[in-house]
């Protein structure tokens, strides 16, 4: 069998990180963390980038529905064994991935930590998603439905988070934002998808997504590379079955050329608002990290511009909570201003927003703003080297989102590379007030 191997220096961790490219295009890749726990993860390049409004939902499905039993072992069993042995068990689904991982004790002689490696393969490879485990398929319409099956618990999530203020004034902005990318979409569903849709359908996107190329599997611990390598081998290849590896290839929208105003009502007492941006592609580090640092500036915490402009130094209060969020994604960033605020003051809380992101743009970056944005983010990125769980996690962004684990070697370089001067282009040319999507929500 041919295996490509590249090596990768992680900053923070004493070893390099191996990375091991099979012929089938499955990756695995090994880092060293000393300590007794290890984590094992799979991470899959599929989430709501690759549905559409047929299927909008299928991927977070079926991340709750790859729990549901092997012909190895039955819906269960895969957690009880390993929570059993002190393991955490999870998964989680975004728009460009889907990973599923576990973090334990390696056991003595790392019986444990094998085992986690053998149950967790077995999920990876051979889920069964049983119809009565999903439950049968219904109308949605219908209350007298009483089946708690999976397919039902998937519902409900949905239906409570319908409900959050902040989930609707979210969805509204990020799906005024695009005009036809999968980004648009809730990664969660809608009931009407969810409820209708088949075991079949379910295995094919299986199949057609969670094929070796799509696939990377990160080991990090403190274990002896070659063993670990030749079990995680031991376990994947040869088992795989037929597999399609399907690639979409999405249009990418460009930022809108005007504001776009969204308003809804709720039964709710006071108001939200969300100002929302589409950024640079993920793996465009610099651009990136200025952005993140720009939302550091304008929103993070009691230090920062919105806090002290528009919450501290009003004459009379106006907002109750305002900050700022960067979000990465593959196929570009979100750059977000959200905001709860009294509802009758609503344009002068749309007006200060606007002054503030205006003044960004006009007014430089002070040199007490520009350090504590850099500090912020070299301590979150020290931090991320800290525990076997947070590693894999970012290996898993850079190997799927970015697909590139060599910018990690260059992200602290890149980061002093950027300058006051470079900020404010930034704003400039991300945060310009035609580009937004302001969503807002209020009280019926």
């Amino acid at each position: 069998m041919e295996i490509k191997k590249s090596l990768v220096k992680y900053p923070f961790l004493t070893k390099d990180v191996e990375i091991y490219e099979l012929e089938n295009g499955h990756k695995i890749v090994l880092a060293h963390k000393k300590g007794g726990l290890v984590n094992v993860s799979s991470w899959v390049k599929t989430g709501s980038i690759n549905e559409d409004d047929s299927n909008t939902g299928i991927s977070h499905f079926l991340e709750h529905l790859m729990f549901k039993g092997t012909h190895k072992h039955k819906a269960g069993e895969f957690d009880k064994i390993l929570e059993a042995k002190g393991a955490i068990v999870n998964a989680a689904t975004w728009k460009d991935y889907t990973f599923y991982y576990v973090t334990l004790p390696k056991g003595e002689n790392n019986k444990d930590f094998y085992e986690a490696i053998e149950l967790h393969a077995d999920m990876m490879l051979d889920p069964i998603i049983p119809d009565y485990e999903m439950g049968a398929e219904f109308d949605v319409n219908d209350t007298t439905v009483k089946d708690k099956r999976e397919r039902h618990v998937v519902i409900e999530e949905i239906r409570m988070r319908k409900d959050q203020p902040w989930t609707k004034v979210y969805n509204a902005c990020n799906s005024g934002m695009y005009t036809q990318h999968p980004y648009k979409r809730d990664v969660i569903g809608t009931p009407e998808v969810i409820s209708q849709v088949s075991q079949q359908e379910i295995m094919t996107y299986y199949k057609s997504f969670y094929s070796p190329q799509n696939i990377t599997t990160i080991i990090v611990g403190d274990f002896d590379n070659e063993t670990v390598l030749n079990k995680v081998i031991e376990e994947f290849e040869g088992k795989w079955g037929e597999r399609k590896c399907e690639k979409k290839i999405n249009q990418i929208d460009e930022p809108i050329k005007e504001t776009k105003y969204i308003e809804q009502t709720a039964h709710i007492n006071s108001a939200f608002m969300m100002f929302g941006y589409l950024g640079p592609f993920a793996c465009d580090l610099k651009n990136s990290t200025a952005l993140e640092m720009l939302a550091i500036i304008l929103g993070d915490g009691t230090s920062s511009r919105l806090y002290q402009n528009l919450i501290e130094k009003q004459p009379e209060q106006i907002f109750n909570v305002i900050n700022a969020e960067h979000y990465q994604f593959k196929e570009g960033d979100n750059f977000f201003i959200q905001s709860n605020f009294k509802p009758e003051h609503k344009e002068k809380a749309i007006d200060l927003v606007k002054d503030e992101i205006r003044k960004l743009q006009t007014d430089l970056v002070s040199q007490r703003e520009f350090l504590k944005a850099k500090k912020k983010i070299k301590s979150q990125f020290a931090n991320n080297a800290e525990t076997v769980s947070e590693i894999g996690e970012t290996i898993g962004y850079y190997m799927t989102v970015c697909d590139d684990l060599k910018l990690i070697e260059d992200y602290l370089k890149i980061l002093d590379e950027i300058s006051i001067d470079y900020l404010q282009e930034a704003a400039n040319k991300y945060l310009d007030i035609n580009n937004a999507t302001i969503s807002v929500l209020l009280p019926e």
